[in-house]
């Protein structure tokens, strides 16, 4: 199949070489010309302007939108919609809120062109292994793109598959990044328990290395986890600053809304923003408090 990736950052990139090495035939874009120059050297036909990459393409055309969620996803929807024609379709495969992807379908569905949302996971290792697909959109449009699906996938028949309607993709894909972060300050809590407890002189990398053999605790992001105490044990140079990505946030919003009890998920969310405060006035209001009720010692600064 021949179609075109939107958006050469590394996560496009990767797939758009992936599918190239899986025998379709890939065009690149990216507005930085060092994007389209790295992936030109990975095989990607990269093209200058949008209008260009439209043009290369054979009716009816499939393009992979692989850029930011939010407005640039609406801006580069309104700079292609004019070079589509009925019958196109277009992907979005990044991590777009999926209240915005069923706006997209319905505006697209009036011009006559397909929107598949695709929650896609996978990160930096999925050009290697596969890249897991939660795909939502008009079930014959996705029917079609069945060849691209298997050869992004970590097979043919398995890490991906078609979950609803327009929308469903990326909701999908938005519990799943909720499972994540509950997945991970789990990871982050045990380990700092075990680092804690100096008289027993846990080496935290070789007991990761333990537990992904056997363990019910095992999974990937325990294999990534062994592999970041093994390069660096004491988190070095890493500031204690957890970023989110937004679906943390849409997951618990909609719990809220759907009257679904999720601590674990929303607690995780919670630390994250809890990290992110060097100055916490809530912390110091505590010692205070600690002070006027018990006459507790308050630390100095």
């Amino acid at each position: 199949m021949e179609l075109a990736m939107i958006g050469l950052g590394r996560m496009g990139a990767n797939m758009a070489e992936r599918l190239a090495r899986g025998g379709h035939t890939v065009h690149g874009f990216d507005p930085g010309e060092a994007a389209r120059q790295q992936a030109a050297a990975r095989g990607i036909a990269a093209h200058a302007t949008l209008a260009e990459t439209v043009a290369a393409l054979p009716s009816p055309r499939v393009l992979w939108l692989m850029v930011p969620a939010g407005k640039i996803v609406d801006d580069t929807l309104a700079q292609l919609q004019p070079l589509l024609a009925a019958g196109d379709t277009v992907i979005d495969g990044g991590n777009s809120n999926y209240k915005d992807s069923q706006r997209r379908a319905v505006q697209l569905a009036d011009a006559g062109i397909h929107y598949v949302d695709c929650g896609t996971s996978g990160g930096v290792w999925g050009l290697a292994e596969g890249y897991s697909l939660m795909i939502g959109g008009d079930a014959g449009a996705v029917e079609r793109l069945r060849p691209v699906f298997a050869t992004l996938a970590p097979s043919q028949d398995s890490g991906w598959g078609h979950v609803g309607p327009a929308g469903a993709g990326h909701f999908a894909k938005m519990v799943h990044n909720g499972i994540e972060y509950g997945m991970m300050q789990a990871y982050a809590e045990g380990f700092a328990i075990l680092k804690q407890k100096r008289e027993m002189g846990f080496d935290l990398g070789a007991l990761a290395e333990i537990w992904r053999e056997g363990s019910v605790v095992r999974s990937w992001l325990l294999d990534l986890t062994a592999d970041a105490l093994k390069k660096n044990p004491e988190m070095q140079g890493i500031a204690p600053y957890v970023e989110d990505s937004g679906e943390g946030r849409w997951t618990v919003a909609e719990a809220i809304d759907l009257n679904v009890s999720a601590p674990v998920i929303t607690l995780s969310l919670l630390e994250r923003l809890r990290s992110r405060d060097d100055d916490s006035y809530t912390d110091k209001l505590l010692a205070a408090m600690r002070n006027e009720f018990g006459g507790h010692a308050v630390k100095k600064e």
